[in-house]
């Protein structure tokens, strides 16, 4: 924006600028508009880059206050505090998120919560976030459990359908893997 009003407060016209920034003559015009309605001419003492971007501050608020152009942003406000006791006692921001969605009736998208909480929650609640791996485990100390749907499967005999599910162990030591399926 400070390059349109640049180019044009050095007397471009919104065709020139148009063609040379690659951008839509509308847009020009919209971002042109308010330097027209404050009195602006083309031409003149021209302005830094700073004085623009205050004067685009003011004219144009939205686009230095991020927190203007999130529509959603105000619904996860109202539950700032249970997020971060959420987050400080461990819990992932999706589960939080999920729980904001099902619970209070929030109708944010997880990419929306995600970008609140960078804005607003306290780094050190962030931090406790982070991942650290634990040591490894001796072998034969552990083994991973899983379930899961394999899919559907015809019985030949009785023709009917029956939803086919996994049961799985992993030993963490070995990788040897033990699968039960199960109707």
């Amino acid at each position: 924006i400070t390059e349109i009003l640049t180019h044009w407060h050095a007397g471009r016209s919104i065709n020139e600028m148009s063609l040379s920034l690659g951008v839509d003559r509308k847009t020009i015009r919209k971002y042109v508009q308010p330097a027209i309605a404050a009195g602006m001419k083309p031409g003149g003492k021209s302005l830094s880059p700073n004085e623009w971007n205050e004067l685009i501050g003011r004219w144009f608020p939205e686009l230095t206050n991020t927190r203007l152009r999130q529509i959603t942003w105000p619904q996860i406000d109202k539950h700032a505090d249970y997020i971060q006791e959420q987050l400080a006692a461990g819990v992932h921001q999706s589960t939080v998120w999920q729980r904001l969605r099902d619970e209070h009736g929030v109708e944010a998208s997880v990419a929306s919560f995600r970008r609140w909480v960078a804005a607003t929650v306290p780094e050190e609640t962030r931090r406790a976030q982070v991942t650290v791996l634990r040591d490894e485990v001796p072998a034969g100390e552990e083994a991973q459990i899983d379930y899961g749907l394999l899919g559907t499967w015809v019985d030949p005999k009785t023709g009917k359908r029956h939803r086919v599910w996994a049961f799985a162990i992993v030993l963490a030591c070995s990788r040897h893997v033990f699968v039960q399926p199960t109707l």
